[in-house]
């Protein structure tokens, strides 16, 4: 019987037939998919024919194909549906993939034919994107240790085969932490919370079968619950156990994992060459050193901390009011927060959140894609990997773009967070190929599904990304989309995020779940001016995760990274009642894998220019200036990663920006 993974897919665009596919197929369908891929790999290095790009680089890009579509369908369910027999799969696979790329990275034939064409690359006649692919071919192989020899080279295997083992070991105790603990909560626990809090507690509980209401560690549950319960003693339970997450003791415990990966890191940085893994990691970024970094977020540290530490004593003050003497506390904040929002903006996010269907900002950020793009989007009837998941075609003048699903309900087999991947990335060679791009977000249910502002800017800004990989209009699946350096990649997505606050389109499309009714013109206003609601809480718990991430890796590796975490947290002055956003324990984006390792400031660096980008649309002719829109959509969201990224948005703007636009931006100085 034909694997379905295997065979060719003659569904609608060549979707994954999710419907066919059983857990059982993956095992013996990557087995098949790596032989293939390592004959194509042995051919290539062993052509009697002297080395062209036609016959190396191309030949490299278009072999693999196989190994795509096992793994595209794979991670996608994996990370979004996972199960014990995935899970599973996920821990034998992890040091196999890790071995195969190690072997074709280190292959010295093949990387032989790489370096010889590099040096000749003057007279080949590239194109510019050819010369591109080349470069960043060769660069990968040098920094993946292909010029290693002997003992630095077996070594340089093990370290990467042992760092894909502790990664997925690293995600699949933080699910488990997240999946398995859960508060109970009585009727009378329900008191002060709005409806649809309640309506989400009620609707987890029933997914654990735990007989009434609960609160779990969902975010899109917890964050609510710590803004509205006034049970502080409940408050301080569920805080605390989110804040666990991953330090819990016992065989879920990520803390020692998290050492042996940064310990790892370094060696792996040193054999290459370089003084730590900071240097290694950012060589090739936008930053390019630890230095231009952790100068970006002191400039922003200070001006946060200061905000952070006056808001404070206003709440602090707000709960002296109530009684309760003694410092504020990481479990207050969010609860004393959104009363103060509530008495100075007349806002409340339980009165909000009914003009935020989750249904109409999907519409919303489809609109918006037309009007500055000219994309149309309509639902696809096809099988996919979990009955939450909804589909779209994405056209423009009539001809297919990409087909877009939408993820976006939290569930117990779902990792947290929100993320943006593609099943398949645009290309013209060795064929054409139209993307297939997955949202993925973790929002309550509901009937309707209610999103806070907070969702609804996740819900954009993963669009964001989505829109980076279908506009997306290169030669090369390598450069293609998002892959671009990872201090760029979050540009797309976070000035997406503005297009949400322009008036007209919440005029439109935020509109009362139950009447229908536009939001009333003084709540719009009051939602625009509480935008920086809040912002020094937010900006400190972000760079202080910034900041930790950075001291982990420029340097030596800490022998214990819960002491260098807290060291680094005291010389900065972290405000006592604000956490990490990330702390080690459950900081998948470092963790997991290496892609956010020493680059976790990546989304402030992309931020410094989005702040900049859309002002670019409003010195023109507004949010929806055409021409402002062609010009980014040529120079960035098409573009991929076929130029530099400094280039690229010198194109699309004229000059880089300071950071002044970001602090402006986030309230934390004068505009």
């Amino acid at each position: 019987m034909t694997n379905p993974i295997l065979s060719d897919w003659t569904t609608r665009f060549e979707i994954a037939p999710f419907a066919k596919i059983d857990d059982e197929d993956f095992a013996p369908a990557l087995e098949q998919a790596m032989q293939a891929h390592n004959a194509e790999i042995e051919a290539i290095a062993s052509a009697a024919d002297a080395p062209s790009f036609a016959n190396t680089i191309e030949a490299l890009e278009a072999a693999g194909e196989l190994m795509d579509k096992v793994l595209s369908v794979f991670f996608t369910v994996a990370g979004a549906d996972s199960n014990p027999k995935r899970e599973e799969l996920q821990r034998a696979f992890s040091p196999k993939l890790a071995a195969h790329y190690s072997a074709i990275s280190s292959n010295k034939n093949l990387f032989q034919r790489v370096a010889d064409l590099w040096e000749r690359r003057e007279e080949l006649g590239l194109t510019e994107e050819q010369l591109r692919v080349l470069m960043l071919t060769h660069r990968g192989f040098v920094r993946a240790g292909a010029a290693l020899q002997g003992e630095a080279d077996a070594r340089m295997q093990e370290i990467k085969a042992r760092l894909a083992t502790l990664g997925t070991s690293f995600t699949q105790n933080l699910l488990a932490d997240e999946r398995d603990w859960f508060m109970d909560l009585r009727e009378d626990d329900l008191q002060g919370l709005p409806e649809f809090v309640v309506n989400a507690a009620r609707a987890a509980g029933e997914e654990k079968d735990a007989g009434g209401p609960v609160v779990t560690l969902s975010r899109s549950l917890i964050v609510p619950f710590l803004q509205f319960s006034p049970r502080r003693d409940l408050r301080e339970k569920a805080y605390r156990a989110w804040a666990a997450r991953g330090a819990n003791g016992g065989e879920t415990d990520n803390r020692g994992i998290a050492g042996e990966i940064l310990a790892l890191r370094e060696e792996r940085a040193k054999l290459l060459g370089y003084e730590s893994f900071a240097d290694f990691k950012l060589e090739t970024e936008m930053a390019r050193t630890p230095d231009r970094v952790r100068d970006l977020l002191m400039q922003v540290w200070g001006p946060a901390k200061a905000r952070a530490d006056a808001d404070a004593d206003t709440l602090t003050a707000r709960m002296l009011e109530d009684g309760i003497n003694g410092p504020l506390e990481a479990w207050d904040w969010r609860y004393y927060a959104e009363k103060r929002r509530k008495a100075e903006h007349d806002l409340d996010e339980a009165e909000l959140k009914p003009y935020l269907q989750l249904d109409r900002m999907i519409e919303a950020a489809f609109s918006c894609a037309e009007r500055l793009f000219g994309l149309e989007f309509s639902p696809l009837d096809v099988p996919l990997y979990h009955p939450d998941c909804r589909a779209w075609e994405v056209t423009r003048n009539g001809q297919h773009i990409a087909v877009f699903i939408g993820d976006y309900f939290a569930r117990g087999s779902k990792r947290s967070g929100a993320w943006c991947s593609a099943m398949r990335s645009q290309a013209k060679f060795p064929r054409q190929q139209a993307p297939i791009v997955i949202n993925v977000c973790n929002f309550a249910k509901g009937d309707p599904a209610l999103l806070s502002y907070d969702d609804a800017r996740t819900l954009f800004h993963e669009f964001g990304h989505a829109l980076h990989q279908m506009l997306s209009d290169v030669t090369y699946e390598s450069i293609s989309g998002t892959s671009v350096a990872r201090d760029f990649v979050e540009l797309p997505s976070q000035l997406y995020e503005h297009w949400l606050e322009v008036p007209e389109v919440l005029a439109e499309f935020a509109t009362h779940a139950e009447t229908g009714e536009p939001m009333p013109q003084d709540m719009l206003e009051k939602v625009l001016q509480a935008a920086n609601f809040d912002q020094g809480f937010q900006t400190v718990e972000y760079v202080a995760s910034a900041l930790v991430d950075l001291a982990f890796h420029d340097g030596d590796a800490p022998d214990d990274p819960m002491e260098k975490q807290a060291q680094v947290l005291r010389e900065i002055g972290m405000p006592a009642a604000i956490g990490m956003r990330h702390a080690t324990p459950h900081f998948a984006h470092v963790f997991a894998g290496d892609g956010y390792s020493s680059g976790y400031y990546s989304y402030m660096w992309s931020e410094v220019m989005d702040a900049d980008a859309f002002a670019a649309f409003e010195e023109a002719g507004g949010a929806f200036d055409p021409e402002r829109a062609k010009a980014l959509e040529d120079n960035i969201l098409s573009t991929g990663g076929s130029r530099e990224a400094e280039e690229l948005y010198l194109a699309f703007r004229g000059r880089l920006p300071g950071v002044e636009a970001l602090l402006k931006g986030r309230g934390l100085i004068a505009a």
